[in-house]
């Protein structure tokens, strides 16, 4: 039998180079030799200098059609940065492409090891970098096209978030500071951190994303101009769907029509299909004042100002409207959500609210002054995933109300959305793998 054949692919004219599994390079099957009664051509015919130096030229003359490599990925250091706050040590390093890459903690001085598979950092200079949290920075050649950078911390810290996505490749890495026993641990040889063997594509995994609408029915929410939050969010809930499905996630809705649903339902509704994440989605509008900009709220019993307060007291109103009472009930789920905001659902809905904001900043916006904000909505009142609502606007702002009227901002805005959930998703799957921890 002969061995198999390896087609790297057309070249030029229609030629085909092609090679065995042994190696050599071999005539191919002479048609003619079949044939009885016609001679066989000598094979030797191959090996005469003007055949080898034609097939040469051409091997040549064609190299341009065959598969090449990737380019080794590079640091942009003008896009790359270190920022300490008063608690974490916050890195970005801004690379052309996504490669995988491998996080290690080592002792005496404490040091961030980051290792970055196909990638040259002959030409970075990592002393940019320093300040701050960072003592000291320099890049080592680890052999087989993997980079290295080595960061001598301030103080013992441990990783507690790392992000590489490949829509936008800069690796983001968030460490807090750790005690002596917590650090040791984190740093044995044998402890290897965050590692991504490859770059997850945008939106990769069955996550389901329960969308809710607000409002509807007997309640339109805010009006302006002949027009209601209720039927707007309802056409921004279905673009965005469509976004959402083509960027890989599950998508559902709390409403596809205008009707009044409960808050217990819509909530309900997302834990029947087993929902990951709860969007609700408003557009507010201000009897009095001024206000513009989206902004993105997540739970909290104490509202992070009056404004906020009252819209909660605002959007809770529409149970009171249908005959359901929610006040009992509501505290104390309040309550479970307050217990819960300290451990695992009440983080990742502030780490995706976080991502949310950015997003929207860089590829919608505008924000609002102040664009993360809190609020006891009953809505986000779930206990098993993280829920967060976000106001596109105020109808009430001439230019916001233009926007959200707009279909190619709701297109953006949609897009926006969109790649915050993605960021978050990866940040949520590194995150839960130190949970585990």
């Amino acid at each position: 039998m002969p061995a198999p054949r390896r087609t790297f692919g057309r070249g030029c004219a229609g030629l085909r180079f092609s090679w065995r599994k042994e190696r050599d390079f071999r005539p191919p099957h002479n048609r003619l030799a079949s044939v009885p009664g016609r001679a066989r051509r000598p094979e030797s015919d191959m090996h005469h200098p003007l055949v080898r130096a034609l097939a040469a030229l051409l091997f040549l003359f064609c190299l341009p059609s065959l598969p090449v490599a990737a380019a080794p990925a590079h640091i942009d250091a003008s896009r790359s940065h270190a920022q300490t706050g008063w608690w974490e040590l916050r890195l970005a390093l801004a690379l052309d492409r996504a490669v995988p890459y491998r996080l290690t903690l080592r002792a005496d001085p404490p040091r961030l090891v980051v290792e970055l598979n196909d990638a040259d950092l002959s030409a970075f200079d990592p002393r940019g970098l320093i300040g701050g949290g960072l003592l000291d920075a320099r890049v080592e050649k680890a052999g087989n096209g993997v980079a290295r950078l080595v960061l001598t911390l301030d103080r013992p810290r441990v990783v507690t978030e790392a992000l590489l996505s490949p829509a936008n490749p800069v690796l983001r890495l968030r460490l807090s500071p750790a005690g002596p026993e917590v650090f040791a641990s984190a740093a044995r040889p044998d402890v290897v951190g965050p590692t991504q063997t490859a770059p997850l594509p945008r939106g990769s995994g069955a996550t389901y994303v329960m969308l809710d609408p607000g409002h509807g029915g007997i309640d339109p929410g805010a009006e302006h101009g002949g027009t209601n939050e209720a039927r707007l969010m309802l056409a921004f809930a279905l673009e965005l769907r469509d976004v959402l499905e083509a960027a890989g996630f599950t998508v559902g809705l709390t409403r596809e029509e205008d009707v009044f649903v409960p808050l217990e339902t819509r909530i309900s509704r997302a834990h029947a299909v087993g929902a990951d994440v709860f969007l609700s989605l408003h557009a507010d509008a201000l009897a009095e004042g001024q206000a513009s900009g989206a902004t993105v709220y997540t739970l909290s019993t104490a509202a992070s100002d009056r404004a906020s307060a009252a819209l909660a007291e605002r959007h809770d109103r529409t149970d009171i409207l249908a005959g359901v009472n929610l006040n009992g009930h509501d505290d104390r789920i309040a309550q479970v959500l307050v217990d819960l905001a300290r451990t695992d659902t009440g983080p990742r809905a502030e780490h995706l609210a976080d991502a949310l904001v950015a997003a929207i900043g860089s590829g919608a916006g505008p924000l609002y002054k102040t664009p993360r904000r809190a609020a006891g909505f009953s809505v986000l009142k779930s206990p098993s995933m993280p829920s967060v609502l976000i106001e596109l606007g105020y109808l009430s702002n001439p230019a916001d109300f233009a926007r959200i009227a707009n279909p190619d901002w709701r297109a953006r805005m949609a897009e926006a959305i969109a790649t915050g959930l993605a960021v978050w998703q990866q940040d949520d799957a590194v995150a839960a793998v130190l949970r585990r921890r």
